[in-house]
């Protein structure tokens, strides 16, 4: 069995452009693409957002053919096939990547963007669901290790041999970023992305009230949980009930931790990042569910960039000080 959140994830979509008043003037344009395996919602509001909704649309494709890992010609692809031998990628890639190993030194090395081949030794990436022996995974540790990735001169980066990388935990968040990035150079008054479980927003609504969020909750995987009031921020959700599978009985979900070559066995079931980038609030929100709540509310309480929704495995919500959530009654 697998479930997917889309529900959810069109329930958060539509209270994060709810809101605006019906006597406002300023245009509004939408679009939803489908890319990187997921329905893409953009909504962007100003005088220019059919042009703008364009370029949005031709730098979603322009980075699904560099980062995914499905797409033969991409970087990503040809890192993974290249056995040892160094290869020159796009700036964008080389930049991901860069950001990726920071991340991962942050996170005890918990995102790690070296997981793939653990991930499809699972069946995550085929949907051909499965239980790997423990032979398996120890042979495949190994070769999880971000450390090893080598960047070079000129855009060029080394994988050992056997290593292969996916960067679909951060790479949404990344074109969040960009995104973001594009309606700013084209002064768009406002927008929001809705990119699977990532949302980030634009600018000021037009009728000047806060952007609104919802949070889905984990106990079903369908219904909204609470509302969160947001400025210009990336809110990113991981949780087990995103993507999982059911054997004998027992419930496995795609969060991998790299120390045990298996679904993390984490007290939490959703977390949810708030910070002001897509790609940290990306990377962060599968690392802090690995590492669990203890250690997710040490980290938030150590970094003044950060703002955390927890919802742990008793139902329970931890959200950071001075945070404007309100839950569902």
């Amino acid at each position: 069995m697998m479930k997917r959140g889309i529900i959810a994830m069109l329930l958060i979509c539509a209270l994060a452009l709810s809101g605006c008043s019906s006597n406002d003037t300023t245009p509004k344009e939408t679009a939803e693409i489908f890319a990187m395996n997921t329905i893409m919602n953009l909504t962007v509001y100003g005088e220019n957002a059919t042009e703008v909704l364009v370029d949005a649309r031709v730098l979603i494709q322009k980075y699904e053919q560099l980062f995914s890992v499905n797409i033969e010609t991409s970087d990503v692809a040809k890192l993974n096939v290249a056995q040892g031998k160094p290869v020159q990628v796009a700036e964008e890639t080389y930049d991901l990547l860069k950001q990726s190993i920071q991340l991962s030194e942050q996170t005890e090395g918990l995102f790690d963007v070296s997981i793939y081949p653990l991930v499809c030794a699972w069946g995550f990436t085929t949907e051909s669901y499965r239980v790997p022996e423990e032979q398996e995974i120890q042979e495949i540790l190994p070769c999880v290790d971000y450390r090893k990735i080598v960047l070079g001169e000129e855009n060029t980066v080394t994988l050992p041999e056997n290593m292969q990388i996916d960067l679909g935990a951060i790479a949404k968040g990344y074109l969040s970023q960009k995104l973001t990035e594009l309606f700013e150079e084209k002064q768009v008054t406002a927008a929001v992305v809705s990119l699977g479980g990532n949302v980030q927003t634009y600018g000021k609504k037009p009728d000047g009230t806060a952007f609104q969020v919802g949070i889905t909750d984990p106990k079903d995987g369908a219904s909204v949980y609470g509302g969160l009031e947001v400025g210009e921020k990336a809110v990113v959700t991981s949780g087990s009930y995103q993507r999982y599978f059911e054997q004998d009985g027992k419930t496995y979900h795609h969060i991998m931790d790299k120390r045990t070559g298996a679904p993390a066995e984490s007290d939490l079931k959703s977390v949810t990042v708030i910070t002001d980038r897509g790609e940290v609030a990306d990377a962060l929100a599968t690392a802090l569910f690995v590492m669990g709540k203890e250690k997710a509310i040490a980290l938030d309480e150590s970094r003044d960039d950060v703002q955390l929704i927890l919802i742990d495995s008793q139902n329970r919500i931890w959200t950071s000080e001075g945070l404007m959530f309100e839950k569902v009654k």
